[in-house]
């Protein structure tokens, strides 16, 4: 008898049978938050983006899903436990995640604003494979790609928030080929950004957010490489109204 395939390790994300209906409170007031607690969401293996504008409700949504799936909310792996402030939402409360059949347990979650105090954590308890990279002592920018070379290294759940924040376009290039690689390994990711580079990864799911939910989409038709595209094109246009006396 052939072997059963390996799943995702998230199939799906699902609400909580006691969870509140979605209202006018937040985090379930903002439109994507509530398609998912009406409807699901399903995620593809491989690596998934959520693209949307701030207040989207992005980041929130990948911080939910890192945390219902036992991760720390101020980032790091399955082990880390480091604390400054809560600050994160209910939403890892309301969810329910649907796990794949034999799919790997390892997980991380990689957020940009949080990054600092991560570093800290890790100098006081140091790994047990070792001497750790001195990330206190690198650019912001050189911390970020260290920290995706040496700890995205199992087949598991990658979560990350706007990783591009500390990132330069050759750098970003650099964590676009780290996520081919983990992919292609069997991990699996889901990253918010707003990068229009980031999310031309080849072979990438995406999913726009905005006013009006959640939505698949194509790379071509975002409206942040729409924007991104009129502004090279003739910054002036943008510019002028802040020039201008």
């Amino acid at each position: 008898m052939a072997s059963r395939r390996r799943q995702q390790p998230v199939v799906a994300v699902l609400r909580s049978d006691d969870a509140p209906e979605p209202d006018a409170r937040w985090p379930s007031s903002i439109p994507a938050v509530a398609q998912v607690l009406r409807e699901g969401l399903r995620l593809d293996p491989g690596v998934t983006f959520l693209v949307g504008e701030n207040g989207s409700g992005k980041s929130t949504l990948v911080e939910g899903v890192a945390v219902a799936y036992g991760l720390s909310p101020e980032g790091g792996s399955r082990q880390a436990r480091h604390s400054t402030r809560a600050t994160e939402s209910p939403l890892s409360e309301w969810l329910r995640l649907q796990r794949g059949v034999g799919a790997d347990r390892w997980g991380f979650f990689l957020r940009a604003e949080t990054m600092h105090s991560f570093y800290t954590y890790l100098e006081q308890n140091p790994s047990t494979r070792g001497p750790d990279v001195s990330f206190h002592e690198m650019s912001h920018g050189e911390s970020f790609l260290a920290v995706l070379e040496s700890r995205f290294d199992s087949p598991g759940f990658s979560c990350l928030d706007e990783p591009e924040a500390a990132l330069s376009f050759t750098s970003t290039l650099a964590l676009m080929a780290v996520l081919r690689r983990i992919a292609d390994d069997g991990a699996q990711v889901l990253c918010a950004t707003h990068s229009p580079v980031l999310a031309a990864l080849p072979g990438a799911r995406i999913l726009e957010i905005g006013e009006w939910g959640i939505r698949p989409a194509e790379w071509a038709e975002l409206e942040i490489v729409a924007h991104w595209r009129s502004f090279l094109d003739a910054p002036g246009r943008y510019l002028r109204h802040l020039l201008d006396p």
